[in-house]
């Protein structure tokens, strides 16, 4: 029974998450931590930052950790194919469609309106995880590390990657001496 929740777990999460992996995470989140407690809110929220710092997409780490804590390598396996074979299945068929009828309003309008769905979702998961920075390690850290994390990113231009490598290095060096 297992082995089908698993694969149900990341199927609808994938199916749905219109916009990619990141946008899949909240789903992904709804299904490991809030309807099958596979992973902890904190669990979770490690694995993510870890994930993120590895290269390759992001749902299929985060299916392929998640998979093998659950089942084992067959889990692994299930939660793998149910995060790339549906998407790559529903590729090829979209974008035959949304080819032959690419300057339909309704396309147009049906790709557009989804967007901010996908903002609102990342928005919660942001909060959520973020309260849990804050609880750990408190509000002055958690901005600080956010600002500085902002600038980086904007006007910097720098990599996520090296920000996630900074965080885990500050918070494994810095952080227990606090």
């Amino acid at each position: 029974m297992m082995m089908i929740y698993l694969f149900m777990a990341f199927f609808i999460a994938n199916v749905l998450g219109y916009g990619g992996g990141p946008a899949s995470i909240p789903l992904m989140f709804e299904e490991v931590v809030n309807r099958y407690s596979w992973l902890s809110n904190d669990q979770f929220s490690n694995m993510l930052a870890l994930a993120n710092a590895l290269p390759g997409p992001i749902a299929t780490k985060i299916a392929a950790y998640v998979g093998y804590s659950a089942g084992g390598w067959p889990g692994f396996m299930i939660a793998l194919i149910a995060t790339v074979v549906p998407s790559a299945l529903a590729l090829i068929v979209l974008l035959r469609i949304i080819q032959r009828f690419r300057q339909s309003p309704v396309i147009k309008g049906m790709t557009l309106s989804v967007q901010p769905v996908i903002a609102v979702m990342m928005l919660i998961l942001t909060w959520q995880i973020g309260a849990d920075g804050i609880k750990a390690i408190g509000w002055i850290q958690s901005l600080v590390i956010a600002g500085i994390s902002l600038l980086a990113l904007t006007k910097f231009k720098l990599h996520p990657a090296f920000l996630i490598i900074a965080a885990f290095l500050y918070g494994g060096l810095v952080v227990p001496h606090l």
